[in-house]
């Protein structure tokens, strides 16, 4: 038996979060366009009776940190060097190959590290070779891997080299179990990926939602969570003339949501103003960051 923590370092945007959803085969880790989007640390656990259990981790990408909010990202970046077993360095093979050279010699890593060429399918012409003879040539790299997360091309196989690098142990969880996480956090993230699709510029990064109630009744679940902003004119955007853009908000997360945990939702949302929360401590501790 060999079970072990895989955790996924890139920069933003690289496509760490569809790897995860992409190596569980269930969508765990909220995805969109923007970057940015992920802000903790998202395990998910791979279990083969017998044979393996992978502990994956989704992290933050990696950026400078101009907020506290982004120092408490780069702690969970930090976190998942400590435990890792083994690194896996996802790369967007149309990127600066050099910023995620530096990125990746920066973590200093002490353990096996499989280079991740992501995106081949949009490949531009000549970009995949380069990045290959590119990361072949670096001290850190034990393996490369071509794949496409989107598409799950070399899934298979990219998950039968990390097997190999895994260290012999007992699960450390039940082999029932997909993540350690609770389901409020996951709507949290439904409910703000759904925004991130909506809301462009500012609002996005301006953004967290807050779950005050989940409450079992006997024909549904009642969730009302609250989404936090950072300024009264972005409050007025999300709710839209008379509140139609809340409303369509609601519609689209209650659909995932409902999917997510195979029950039916009620869902209500409130809009609150908290000036520079991204900053605050305080804040910060009370919304789960």
């Amino acid at each position: 038996m060999k079970s072990g923590f895989v955790n996924i370092f890139g920069k933003p945007n690289a496509g760490k979060s569809t790897l995860l959803n992409a190596l569980l085969g269930e969508k765990l880790a909220i995805v969109s366009p923007k970057v940015q989007t992920t802000r903790h640390r998202i395990k998910g656990f791979l279990t083969k009776p017998d044979e393996y259990q992978i502990i994956f981790s989704d992290t933050p990408g990696i950026i400078e940190a101009k907020y506290k909010l982004h120092e408490r990202m780069m702690d969970f970046v930090k976190s998942a060097l400590e435990d890792a077993d083994v690194a896996l360095l996802i790369v967007d093979v149309n990127d600066d190959l050099t910023d995620n050279d530096n990125i990746f010699q920066n973590l200093k890593l002490k353990v096996p590290a499989i280079v991740i060429l992501n995106k081949i399918d949009v490949a531009e012409n000549g970009k995949l070779a380069a990045a290959e003879a590119f990361f072949e040539k670096q001290p850190y790299v034990k393996k490369i891997i071509k794949i496409s997360a989107l598409l799950s091309h070399h899934i298979p196989k990219l998950l039968k080299a990390i097997v190999e690098l895994l260290p012999e142990g007992n699960p450390f969880y039940s082999e029932d179990d997909l993540t350690d996480l609770p389901t409020k956090f996951f709507i949290g993230e439904i409910i703000r990926e759904k925004a991130y699709g909506l809301f462009s510029d500012e609002i996005p990064y301006q953004l967290t939602v807050v779950i005050n109630e989940y409450k079992e009744k006997s024909t549904l679940i009642k969730i009302q969570a609250d989404i936090i902003v950072n300024r009264e004119s972005q409050k007025a955007i999300i709710l839209g003339e008379r509140g139609q853009t809340i409303k369509e908000l609601g519609t689209l997360a209650r659909r995932d949501i409902e999917a997510f945990i195979e029950q039916k939702v009620f869902l209500d949302l409130f809009v609150k103003v908290k000036p520079n929360w991204r900053n605050s401590e305080l804040y910060l501790k009370e919304y789960g960051y």
